[in-house]
């Protein structure tokens, strides 16, 4: 396995797991630790496509990973207490 793989194995685990707790109601979109793993987990993955020079995949995980911070940065600037 090389080092883009492992990176983007990560990423793709992170929104994964986002995405299946958010699916089964045991996580709010509204959380900074939901919009934490879509940022981590797209940038992971959007790294990992620029290192293997997949650059669609780059401006697409970019551009979620961008839009994930600015959900965490509304929930944060709200004061939203909430972590699950």
């Amino acid at each position: 396995m090389t080092l883009p793989d492992i990176i983007a194995t990560i990423g793709i685990s992170m929104l994964l797991v986002a995405f299946a707790l958010h699916s089964r109601g045991l996580m709010s979109s509204e959380t900074k630790s939901y919009t934490m793993l879509n940022i981590i987990g797209a940038g992971l993955c959007g790294y990992s496509a620029y290192l293997i020079g997949f650059y669609p995949f780059v401006v697409l995980e970019t551009i979620w990973a961008g839009v994930a911070l600015i959900a965490f940065i509304k929930i944060v600037s709200r004061g939203t207490p909430r972590v699950v």
